[in-house]
């Protein structure tokens, strides 16, 4: 996914970046037009054109950048040493916020809906959140086990299911259009039960 080669940065590369990224999350590659794009990032369309020749590269630009951004909100500092209701909750919530979130939603549908035409979006996105979770939660898990706080076979299953249990009832429903927005008693209903059930197979 490496653009830089064909990209040149300059005065206002943040700017178009962000005008694609308005663009790009509302409407997506295909319905995106350079137009909007310019206009959004109030530069003329020579001016976008200099940065980024081609629409794919600046797509992906910003798809890289969106990627980054979600690995960087990921729960940096787990306790490592805390007992596992307090770590899994907030690891949990963090988790639970994100994918709930606007942007988190928006760069989910952009996946699903360019994951054809753009593979290595998809790959990215898995990389910098969903896994980049997953190898922290399996790491919190050695130790936990070791302390004789858990008890587990299979940890990237074990990490997999807390994910999949976090996700349960509220995120399906934004994902499907069925609700709009949530409320921290919603939050704190999901994960408070993700917990409780985790803990119920592989507490100790």
């Amino acid at each position: 996914m490496n653009t830089q080669t064909s990209i040149r940065k300059g005065r206002k590369f943040d700017q178009v970046l962000e005008g694609a990224r308005t663009v790009f999350m509302a409407d997506g590659f295909e319905g995106a037009s350079v137009d909007d794009i310019a206009r959004a990032a109030g530069v003329s369309k020579a001016t976008l054109y200099s940065y980024f020749p081609d629409k794919r590269l600046l797509f992906m630009e910003v798809a890289t950048t969106e990627c980054c951004r979600q690995s960087d909100q990921a729960p940096q500092d787990i306790d490592m040493s805390g007992p596992p209701q307090l770590v899994l909750d907030r690891v949990g919530r963090t988790f639970l916020r994100f994918i709930t979130s606007k942007f988190g939603q928006q760069i989910f549908r952009l996946c699903v809906a360019e994951g054809d035409r753009f593979p290595d979006l998809a790959h990215a996105f898995y990389e910098s959140g969903p896994m980049t979770m997953q190898r922290m939660i399996t790491d919190y898990f050695r130790q936990a086990i070791a302390r004789g706080e858990l008890r587990i076979d299979d940890l990237d299953l074990a990490a997999s299911q807390f994910a999949e249990l976090c996700k349960a009832d509220l995120w399906t429903q934004l994902v499907f259009g069925i609700a709009q927005e949530h409320s921290d008693a919603d939050i704190d209903r999901v994960i408070t039960g993700a917990v409780d059930t985790f803990m119920a197979r592989y507490g100790t």
